[in-house]
């Protein structure tokens, strides 16, 4: 919404209860209706002409571009587009075990190569779901959340949401699901 018609329908707000408690009748009916008009446009700002639902389920970066009907497994599509927060399914081998990333919630790291080529980092939340016994050179099936970077992206979200707001992922690594 507009911050300028923000401000002027909040501070109206104050001034339509005041003449709806008190005053002649003629002021409360159209207090009454204005306030009704305020809280509708409100509620159209807020959530009718923004994006679709299905849109703001899984945020976007500002860096991300369109891409019209595109195969959300096709990882070299949304990297070529800069595209980030699609949830995507792929298939690698591990090329690389790194480090833990210990800092806020733990996830094991590890990196993987693509069948079309491409490595990727594959950041596995270990708070939230079993860490997976990786060797280098393991097959893995991978269900999460990529985001772009200028190496080749990474994937995240490889677990279950406890929350149960974000679609949940998995990694499937000698026909066991870790999610």
């Amino acid at each position: 919404m507009n911050r300028s018609l923000q401000k002027i329908l909040v501070s109206l707000i104050p001034i339509l209860i005041s003449k709806l408690l008190r005053g002649k009748s003629v002021f409360k009916i159209i207090a009454l209706l204005l306030l009704v008009l305020i809280g509708g446009a409100w509620i159209y700002f807020q959530f009718i002409s923004s994006t679709s639902f299905e849109e703001s389920r899984i945020p976007v970066s500002e860096n991300s571009k369109e891409i019209p009907q595109e195969d959300p497994t096709d990882i070299r599509a949304l990297f070529e587009a800069q595209r980030s927060g699609v949830m995507v399914s792929t298939t690698g081998n591990v090329t690389r075990i790194l480090s833990d990333d210990t800092k806020g919630s733990r996830h094991q790291r590890f990196l993987i190569e693509l069948p079309q080529g491409m490595t990727l980092l594959v950041a596995h939340n270990i708070d939230l779901a079993p860490r997976i016994p990786l060797n280098i050179n393991d097959h893995v099936d991978i269900f999460g959340q990529y985001e772009w970077n200028h190496k080749g992206g990474l994937i995240h979200w490889t677990h279950h949401d406890p929350k149960n707001i974000h679609p949940g992922g998995w990694i499937i690594h000698n026909k066991v699901k870790y999610e």
